[in-house]
């Protein structure tokens, strides 16, 4: 007979938050230093790997309105990590290109999030890649039933189930509803 789940870890919910969280936390800091933070490494990761063909297609891509996704580009290239160039094909069109300096963040990023995605996966071991696995199998099936737009709205989605309830006894004490 199966023994009943009577504590709070045994809880998958509490479990998978935990998890997110620590995540999210590894990954702000690592981005939130450039310009939109996790959205700003985004478009730099699609312009390094030459993946922002225009600026309509990647804002459709990344779940981004197109209106802020220009204004997060003027701030990634006043940076110098990125620069507008004309499409060689449609000269109306604007290709989203990393320059040198911002290729070299985007791969020193990139390898820090790789440490952030480590040391969260550390106690797993040898069952690391498994679990990776089976988790993008498990997340493939969840979003069949509930398609996600985009990355940046299901971390929105779940910061959003992570604030305290309005005139919750923790806003009461630290002063926020009345």
């Amino acid at each position: 007979m199966p023994t009943p789940r009577t504590t709070l870890d045994a809880d998958l919910g509490w479990a998978l938050g935990v998890v997110f969280r620590s995540y999210v936390r590894g990954v702000e800091a690592v981005v939130n230093d450039l310009p939109g933070g996790p959205r700003g490494y985004q478009v730099l990761a699609a312009a390094a790997q030459d993946l922002a063909d225009n600026q309509a297609d990647l804002a459709a891509h990344l779940g981004i309105d197109r209106t802020v996704l220009t204004y997060l580009i003027d701030d990634l290239e006043q940076c110098g990590l990125v620069e507008r160039r004309a499409d060689p094909l449609d000269r109306r069109r604007r290709r989203i290109m990393a320059t040198t300096k911002g290729t070299t963040v985007w791969r020193q990023r990139q390898r820090a999030l790789e440490h952030v995605e480590q040391h969260i996966l550390s106690p797993l071991g040898e069952d690391a890649a498994g679990f990776r696995a089976l988790l993008r199998r498990l997340a493939l099936h969840a979003n069949e039933f509930d398609p996600a737009a985009s990355a940046c709205e299901v971390v929105e989605q779940l910061k959003r189930l992570d604030e305290p309830m309005p005139n919750s006894r923790a806003q009461r004490r630290r002063g926020v509803a009345r």
